[in-house]
């Protein structure tokens, strides 16, 4: 049985994160996979270098660069659909904007070790991350179109500064590597038709193995400063949004690029 908004929210503000186990039916799964299956196949065509030596993600499936029209209208109407709305508004309640979509597999080489990280380690310094943690988050809606070992994450790390053990082995220092176990560190498991939202900027890191494939949707705080990672070709065009049952996500994001 479902959880109701308050209890999810309750839970996201104490944790960070939460799972909804058979969220998805089979159908909406599959549906979904055949759309994804499509982009990754041509993206790992034309990245095949950086497939095979380093990637574990790609970007931007919503964009016009591999899928046509009419998947990436079906993408966003998935994205924007009843069930993931209902998520992100008990988490977020004013105003969510859309922001991206990442689609995670494993790396080619089994000697690539997953690594512990903020997604805000990418974009700031140490003492500025200290301070984003406590700003309006992102955040992530993992849906796993395969039965998969899952992710790992610190609970509790989207409102906290890292420990020392946790600190040295993100940032690789007092000889730690950012693979290395992590005390505090929760497995989760994860199967196709289960929903996994946590914050993009508590500490985590994903598992590889069995061959994994996850969509990851990006969700952003309009009162977050976050607009401009939004990539253009990544939103519904004007046609696009008439055939958009719920289209409010793209819009709240048009509507804040368009203000600059």
């Amino acid at each position: 049985m479902l959880a109701n908004p308050s209890q999810l929210k309750t839970t996201y503000d104490a944790q960070g994160y939460f799972v909804i186990r058979d969220y998805f039916t089979a159908s909406e799964i599959s549906s979904l996979r055949k759309v994804i299956l499509k982009f990754h196949t041509l993206w790992k065509d034309d990245n095949e270098i950086f497939y095979r030596e380093e990637a574990f993600n790609s970007s931007l499936i919503t964009g016009s660069q591999y899928l046509g029209y009419d998947n990436r209208v079906k993408l966003f109407n998935f994205i924007s659909s009843k069930k993931i709305m209902n998520i992100v508004e008990s988490v977020m309640a004013a105003d969510p904007a859309f922001m991206n979509t990442q689609l995670f597999f494993d790396p080619v080489s089994p000697e690539q070790k997953d690594f512990w990280h903020r997604d805000c380690q990418y974009d700031y310094d140490i003492e500025d991350q200290k301070k984003v943690i406590y700003n309006p988050q992102v955040l992530h809606l993992r849906v796993p179109l395969f039965d998969e070992p899952g992710i790992e994450l610190v609970p509790g790390t989207h409102k906290r500064w890292d420990s020392d053990e946790e600190f040295n082995v993100r940032e690789e220092i007092k000889g730690r590597v950012s693979s290395d176990n992590l005390s505090t560190g929760q497995e989760i498991e994860l199967a196709a038709g289960d929903l996994l939202v946590f914050s993009a900027d508590m500490i985590h890191r994903g598992r590889y193995g069995l061959d994994r494939l996850a969509l990851d949707i990006l969700v952003f705080d309009s009162a977050g400063d976050y607009a401009d990672y939004v990539d253009d070709d990544c939103l519904p065009d004007t046609s696009m949004l008439d055939k958009i049952a719920d289209p409010r996500l793209f819009l709240n994001t048009i509507n804040l690029k368009s203000k600059g």
